[in-house]
């Protein structure tokens, strides 16, 4: 039973990638990434439309034959190498209210390059969001491979290397003298934004004039599942992946 609020889930996907050309579309495991996505997305309890923004006609087609909606086609400016997120979102909302009179009540981002998204994880994070009214996003995070307490920034005039979190965390470089050089199991435990689901007001994007706002919940996943395909190396492990769920009769996003 799909949830009263109006959740509008947006895929986008721009024809212009350079990593891989077509990316959005490129085959993983028989399918274009695209598919992935839009599965996860149309399996996601919690969603009650599903669109994509993208300039690309063919990635808009493949979209549509999968089940998502292709209600507009976006400016090309707005599908740039440096076009970050917040514009293109601010252009959904405003060509849908204005086209339709359609305003969403949740915005769920869905990108086509994180295709082992789980459906019940994208209906936990708008759950999450839903059920915290001061809430202005809800972010996908997982522990990073490396912690930041073992990395550097340069000091410009000596060249030398300098600890990164000294400002953030000084009672542990108090406890420690050199944090970068103790076990990584003593250190506190961070999150890295991953690109797996974001889910955002939509005056946090209109109003606030930002993908997150300064609220942000925090949505934990199984670490596997987070490859975003910026090369070949991470569309054969993708392709890997699901290749072996399907093996096991499962599908990626159950």
């Amino acid at each position: 039973m799909k949830n009263k609020n109006e959740v509008l889930g947006v895929i986008t996907a721009r024809g212009g990638s350079k990593s891989i050309l077509q990316k959005s579309i490129a085959l993983c495991a028989g399918k274009p990434l695209l598919f992935y996505t839009v599965e996860a997305g149309k399996q996601a309890k919690n969603i009650t439309r599903l669109i994509i923004s993208t300039d690309d006609e063919e990635m808009a087609d493949v979209a549509r034959s999968y089940g998502a909606e292709v209600p507009f086609i976006r400016p090309s400016e707005l599908a740039q190498d440096m076009t970050p997120d917040l514009p293109v979102f601010q252009h959904a909302l405003k060509v849908l209210k204005e086209k339709e009179g359609y305003i969403p009540d949740v915005v769920v981002h869905l990108r086509p390059t994180t295709p082992l998204k789980k459906a019940s994880d994208i209906d936990a994070g708008i759950q999450l969001l839903i059920g915290n009214h001061e809430a202005t996003s809800v972010r996908s995070v997982c522990e990073p491979l490396h912690t930041p307490f073992k990395m550097y920034s340069l000091d410009e005039q000596s060249g030398f290397l300098k600890p990164l979190l000294t400002k953030e965390f000084p009672e542990v470089f108090e406890q420690y003298s050199e944090p970068y050089n103790m076990p990584r199991q003593l250190l506190p435990t961070v999150w890295r934004h991953s690109g797996y689901v974001d889910v955002i007001r939509p005056n946090t994007i209109l109003k606030g004039n930002s993908m997150s706002g300064n609220k942000i919940l925090p949505l934990y996943f199984e670490r596997w599942r987070d490859i975003d395909i910026d090369s070949q190396i991470e569309l054969d492990l993708a392709e890997k992946i699901i290749e072996k769920l399907k093996e096991e009769g499962k599908e990626v996003w159950d």
